[in-house]
């Protein structure tokens, strides 16, 4: 098992930038790939930024976004900048472990004001 807490959303003017955050606990261990992902209201869930490997992201936030983790305390960050009303959502932690099984997070809320 693996647990997943965020913190960190907030509401958020047009251009401004919040920091996620989310602690990880559990069998970190059997963890392949975490990332963030977002869903916003009447759409489905979409990934925003994933460790696979490298950092990678999606063309909708490449270059104002930025995933990191710390293996000492157990976390993944998730830096935005210029943010835009389009990135109102909830922000999930997300992992894929051994055997396919996934772990959520849930949910920290952005608001993003124009």
């Amino acid at each position: 098992q693996v647990q997943l807490v965020e913190s960190g959303g907030g509401l958020v003017q047009a251009g401004g930038s919040l920091r996620l955050s989310c602690a990880i606990s559990g069998s970190t261990s059997t963890i392949n790939t975490i990332g963030w992902y977002r869903q916003a209201p009447g759409k489905q869930r979409e990934w925003v930024a994933i460790f696979a490997g490298s950092p990678q992201y999606a063309d909708s936030v490449k270059g104002r976004f930025t995933i990191s983790r710390d293996n000492a305390k157990n976390t993944v960050d998730l830096q935005m900048n210029s943010l835009k009303p389009e990135d109102t959502a909830v922000y999930y932690c997300g992992v894929v472990a051994t055997r396919r099984r996934e772990y959520w997070g849930r949910g920290t809320q952005v608001v993003v004001s124009s």
